[in-house]
């Protein structure tokens, strides 16, 4: 979903940070080649089929000029003049390496210089976003995906995104600003099918956190973390999450790590929400497949409609739901 919101609105991104990701529409809108060509999410049901070739990366980069052709994204030579991340771990069975090579790969055809991307591959790591000090063990790739790996992730992607970026206080530091709840229904596009919530794929709440300069009205940067699958505030696990109770909650949002690198460099640092639907959703991922509709990658899909909404309001100066 990253990489979606960073093709489709590349005029507005500064640059992104991949984690265990494909290159930009590489489902092409069909959920057998999502977990079967650009994952192995599909197993044991699907089988693998994941090769070095397999996201037919000069399709999706045809398909990107195509959508720019028809006015439905932003022009993606913007992508030359980004920063790019990209974080992958070598145990990784579910997006394995050559998924990261191919979207590297995507990258390329539209100009991103080698100097622009930063390819982290943490070797003894699964699927799995990386913390110095909280989650699973790093190798593991078990729900809710986040892994003590004594490496930040967060810290990697917005210490390369912003290269003026100074350290964070240590590991474990409370966090100065604020966590704000906020209500995500006023940003989905309301009609037909989105009128009811789920139908979006979205949660009923959000997240922001807040650091307290940019709560006194200094001037502030917008960084959007995006989580993963099953990862979201409200899937349910089979087993506790490491922070304890029943649903995953704000496992994601207070203990990745951003928090400690926004107060340091005032950010402001969005944490949208997405939800499980049963039998088209059930893992409550974004849609990089098209379980919304056909739109999904584009500025007209519902997802990237309200997380366009939502940084429209952040840029105004206003908090959401404020």
């Amino acid at each position: 979903m990253s990489a979606q919101l960073q093709v489709a609105h590349s005029s507005i991104i500064k640059g992104a940070g991949i984690v265990a990701g494909g290159p930009y529409y590489c489902a092409q809108n069909d959920v057998i080649t999502a977990t079967t060509l650009c994952s192995c999410t599909g197993e044991p049901m699907l089988g693998c089929k994941v090769t070095e070739h397999s996201a037919a990366v000069q399709a999706l980069v045809t398909a990107t000029q195509g959508f720019f052709a028809k006015g439905l994204i932003d022009d993606p030579a913007n992508i030359a003049r980004q920063r790019v991340a990209t974080v992958v771990g070598g145990e990784d069975r579910l997006v394995p390496t050559p998924i990261a090579r191919q979207l590297h790969d995507y990258y390329g055809a539209f100009g991103l210089p080698p100097d622009s991307l930063k390819a982290i591959a943490l070797d003894g790591a699964g699927h799995t976003m990386p913390t110095i000090d909280f989650g699973a063990a790093c190798a593991a790739t078990d729900e809710p995906y986040i892994g003590k790996c004594d490496f930040d992730a967060a810290g990697a992607i917005l210490g390369w995104i912003y290269p003026d970026a100074v350290p964070p206080a240590p590991a474990g530091t409370p966090a100065a600003g604020r966590f704000v709840e906020f209500d995500q229904s006023g940003y989905v596009p309301k009609g037909g099918l989105f009128d009811f919530l789920w139908g979006s794929g979205m949660d009923k709440t959000g997240w922001v956190y807040v650091p307290e300069v940019c709560e006194a009205g200094e001037r502030c940067r917008l960084h959007i973390a995006l989580h993963g699958c099953k990862q979201g505030q409200s899937y349910l696990p089979l087993k506790r999450p490491p922070g304890g109770g029943l649903y995953n909650g704000t496992t994601f949002v207070k203990n990745t790590g951003y928090d400690r690198w926004a107060d340091a460099n005032r950010l402001v640092v969005l944490f949208p929400q997405a939800v499980s639907i049963p039998w088209r959703n059930p893992n409550g991922c974004w849609d990089w497949w098209g379980y919304t509709d056909e739109h999904y990658a584009t500025r007209n899909g519902v997802q990237i409609r309200a997380l366009r909404a939502m940084i429209d309001r952040l840029g105004a100066g206003l908090r959401p739901g404020s």
